[in-house]
């Protein structure tokens, strides 16, 4: 199994518990296994080995950050460009004959019964085949084009009604590809914990020969670094508990759609 997809399959809270445990694990190594330092102004060497590794792991975490949070919004900003693009179709079918034009609407409205429903789902199997039935949805919609005379798929109002098709395939295309496939790669995932790792073992090796027993501050300081690093997995799962991207939008067009005629 693929580290991205065995990340998706861990809950949050057990997630954020593991990452607290590598952490303070990582600490305690370099505390209990450092090797001791007698030299004169090694400590200043350990500080500034300990104050890079900390910016590196900055810049990681950020990288990250970056990348999963860009992640989401795209997410939003698919929803928002689905459910305009098949509004658009929706009022299109004005220019089917009244057939036609019943037809069409019935399978768009259960087309955003599906997404809606989709939408609810924490389970990934019951999703994908969720997206295959949308997806048959799109070949009977385009089956119903196939239908009509030649002349009338020619007309400029009828090739208005394909074009919003289109944009529904396409769309839900880039949001299936978006909400399953993409996510962060599994080397930036491997290199974020072997890089916090690092520098909590260089943080303990400092507590070591500092001789200091703040232990409060290593526990918020691990607190908080996996919240951090929690929150950037949530901002990448494909369904998460804690960070949803809002269906409103949706679920507002699809009681629109219930009280529209067909």
């Amino acid at each position: 199994m693929e580290i991205e997809a065995m990340f998706q399959q861990v809950p949050a809270w057990l997630f954020y518990a593991i990452t607290v445990v590598i952490v303070l694990l990582s600490f305690a190594c370099g505390v209990f296994f450092g090797p001791s330092i007698q030299k004169e102004g090694a400590h200043s060497v350990i500080e500034s080995v300990v104050a890079a590794m900390f910016v590196m792991l900055a810049l990681i975490l950020a990288l990250t950050f970056s990348l999963s949070a860009s992640r989401f919004d795209n997410r939003k900003q698919v929803l928002l460009d689905e459910v305009n693009a098949i509004g658009t179709a929706f009022l299109r079918t004005d220019f089917l004959s009244a057939s036609q034009r019943t037809a069409s609407r019935k399978l768009l409205k259960e087309y955003v019964d599906i997404l809606v429903e989709a939408a609810a789902l924490r389970n990934e199997k019951i999703l994908i085949q969720l997206l295959v039935d949308s997806e048959a949805i799109h070949n009977r919609l385009w089956s119903q084009i196939n239908t009509l005379p030649k002349q009338d798929v020619n007309s400029v109002l009828l090739g208005l009604y394909i074009q919003s098709l289109n944009d529904i395939i396409d769309i839900h295309s880039k949001r299936s590809t978006i909400v399953l496939q993409h996510h962060i790669p599994w080397p930036i995932w491997v290199t974020l914990f072997i890089v916090t790792m690092m520098t909590m073992m260089g943080v303990g090796y400092q507590f070591k020969h500092t001789k200091t027993n703040n232990w409060v501050s290593i526990l918020l300081l691990a607190f908080s670094f996996s919240a951090v690093i929690t929150l950037i997995e949530e901002l990448d799962r494909t369904s998460s508990n804690l960070l949803t991207v809002s269906q409103k939008p949706m679920i507002n067009f699809q009681k629109k759609l219930s009280t529209s005629d067909l």
